[in-house]
């Protein structure tokens, strides 16, 4: 097979895993793919240009917004061109509804210019994790200190995508990153070394057990929160021990099992008493206490979550998902004030949540968060008696393509119940309850493979 020569227009990862750019490469919108490479990758349309074989005054029309309803930015429909801006860009074949491309399936013959280990980790797939391996070998000894660093920078990358990138993507690339560094403790490392390839597979597990539980693998989303915990305890890391009782809490809240959330809410702070983990751990037990009824204990939990958190520094990146912020915080009582019935603040705080979910150009970082602030003023909206607004919301956010399914289910049954309840003979009414029965009929599909 003839191999594919380099192209100056490939799509970076962070790009190839942005929703946006998810959507317009499946719908064949490339024009819009060519403006979002721009903007989120820095790749000029000369370069486009010069990869894809089309002139660079096309590139642009193509790319120029619609505006003022003047008519539509040309398309690309003919099969070939499409062929040509998939290699040229080098968009997985998948993406666009193609088979593999050729240079997905070969290595190029001349060897690709030095890149960041940490993007390279990310990346996972067949070879990519193995940027570690080669560190690993200029060095007689085992793994060395820039393989391990490469490592712990690419599950900081899988952490701070988690937010918004494809469930089964990170689903793929955290499990790459076990098997990487299960391998190399089988090697020979050092006392201290392996040390810190096992608190980096706790890490990972923790990560695998949040996107397992977000695609409905609730048996193996317990089996990799167990073994986060087991690391944690071999290792004596009381930050993955508080974040493997907060994931079981999380998995105890949503499935109504409040005594077994409270437990382990309270052994979370027990493991940790110094990192954002307990923000989130007085987070979970205020949004329990809100669906127990006790307002006190939700107000409690509030305070006691909004102190710890000014006692920490800001972080330098919020959208970490083991890190909690002070933008994280909306979310939290956004959950609790709806619950007991205050929905003005719950509402204040739900649009709070989709401007910090929103970025300068409209895309939305955290789309999860932003779905259940939707549900949340769409319960607000039926509680005043504006059934199309609830409506709107509540379709809008089961659309979200990102999603962690039993925390939109648990929402979108409270504004169920509130449509049903209050608009009983509505068509929209029925409507909207038949979405959230296929949306949880999809949820409890057999498992899937770990």
């Amino acid at each position: 097979m003839t191999e594919v020569a380099p192209t100056p227009a490939a799509l970076p990862p962070h790009v190839l895993e942005r929703a946006d750019v998810r959507s317009a490469i499946a719908t064949h919108d490339f024009g819009e793919v060519f403006r979002l490479a721009r903007l989120h990758g820095h790749i000029s349309y000369a370069k486009i240009s010069e990869a894809v074989g089309c002139k660079r005054e096309h590139i642009g029309k193509m790319a120029r917004p619609e505006t003022g309803g003047t008519g539509v930015r040309p398309r690309i429909t003919q099969y070939f061109k499409i062929l040509e801006v998939v290699d040229g860009l080098r968009i997985p074949g998948h993406l666009a509804g193609l088979a593999p491309r050729p240079w997905e399936l070969e290595r190029p013959v001349t060897p690709s210019p030095s890149h960041d280990p940490s993007a390279l980790i990310a990346q996972g797939g067949a070879g990519l994790w193995d940027i570690a391996e080669l560190l690993r070998r200029t060095e007689t000894s085992s793994i060395n200190s820039a393989a391990l660093e490469s490592i712990e920078q690419g599950i900081d990358q899988l952490a701070r995508a988690y937010p918004y990138a494809d469930a089964d993507h990170l689903h793929d690339r955290t499990r790459n990153g076990l098997q990487y560094v299960t391998k190399q403790l089988e090697g020979r490392v050092t006392l201290r070394q392996h040390r810190e390839l096992l608190i980096d597979a706790g890490w990972l597990f923790l990560l695998n057990a949040c996107v397992q539980y977000d695609r409905g693998q609730r048996e193996a989303a317990n089996l990799s929160k167990a073994a986060a915990l087991r690391i944690g305890q071999e290792t004596d890391h009381g930050e993955i021990m508080a974040w493997a009782w907060e994931i079981e809490a999380w998995f105890a809240l949503t499935q109504s099992r409040w005594q077994d959330m409270l437990e382990a809410v309270e052994a979370g702070h027990v493991a940790d008493q110094t990192h954002s983990v307990g923000v989130q751990l007085y987070a979970h037990k205020a949004r329990a206490a809100a669906r127990m009824g006790d307002s006190r204990l939700v107000r409690d939990s509030l305070d006691a979550g909004r102190a710890r958190l000014d006692r920490l520094p800001r972080p330098d990146r919020p959208e970490h998902h083991f890190i909690i912020d002070p933008d994280k915080w909306d979310f939290y009582e956004m959950d609790a004030y709806r619950l007991l019935g205050d929905d003005e603040r719950a509402a204040a705080h739900a649009r709070s949540v989709l401007r910090i979910s929103t970025g300068p150009d409209g895309t939305e970082t955290s789309p999860m968060r932003a779905a259940e602030a939707r549900l949340t003023l769409g319960v607000a909206a039926a509680r005043t008696g504006d059934i199309e607004e609830a409506i709107g919301m509540g379709t809008t956010a089961l659309e979200a393509d990102r999603r962690s399914l039993p925390s939109l289910l648990l929402v979108a049954d409270e504004l169920d119940k509130e449509l049903r309840s209050r608009y009983p003979r509505e068509a929209t009414t029925r409507d909207f309850h038949d979405r959230v029965l296929t949306i949880r009929r999809g949820a409890t599909r057999s498992e899937l493979p770990f």
